[in-house]
């Protein structure tokens, strides 16, 4: 459950795209130097989660998921404005964004992380049980 003064929206039209790329491209490790255009395609062609004050309409953070809305879903580009970590934002927004989820049946849900295992593992997520059968393309 989201603390009070907070919603999400998954319309992409209420994106504070500059906002959005300027945290990941200047502050998320996995996304350091990614380029605007790139971003903006990354938006166009993903389900967006914002997260906002209701009070101001600032947007507090951001997410998105890649998926084909019936088997699969992976959970990419989470992250909360620095100013308002320490506050259960974080766990409260990747909550709202598994709950919408929910109802697409999905059969698996994936996302990797190097420094958040607890506020996933807090909504549900736990390690993969056969790492070994998954493999990867490109940079790891």
């Amino acid at each position: 459950m989201l603390p009070e003064g907070y919603e999400v929206d998954t319309d992409p039209a209420r994106l504070d795209v500059e906002r959005v790329h300027g945290w990941l491209s200047e502050g998320a490790y996995w996304a350091k130097g990614r380029p605007r255009e790139k971003q903006e395609r990354a938006i166009a062609g993903s389900l967006n989660f914002g997260l906002y004050d209701t009070a101001s309409g600032a947007q507090a953070g951001y997410a998105r998921v890649v998926t084909d809305g019936v088997t699969f879903a992976w959970l990419c580009d989470v992250f909360i404005d620095p100013a308002l970590r320490g506050q259960g934002l974080g766990t409260a927004f990747a909550a709202a964004v598994r709950d919408h989820l929910a109802g697409f049946g999905l059969r698996r849900i994936l996302l990797a992380t190097a420094d958040a295992h607890d506020v996933y593992r807090k909504v549900g997520f736990v390690p993969l049980a056969d790492p070994g059968k998954w493999m990867v393309l490109g940079e790891e």
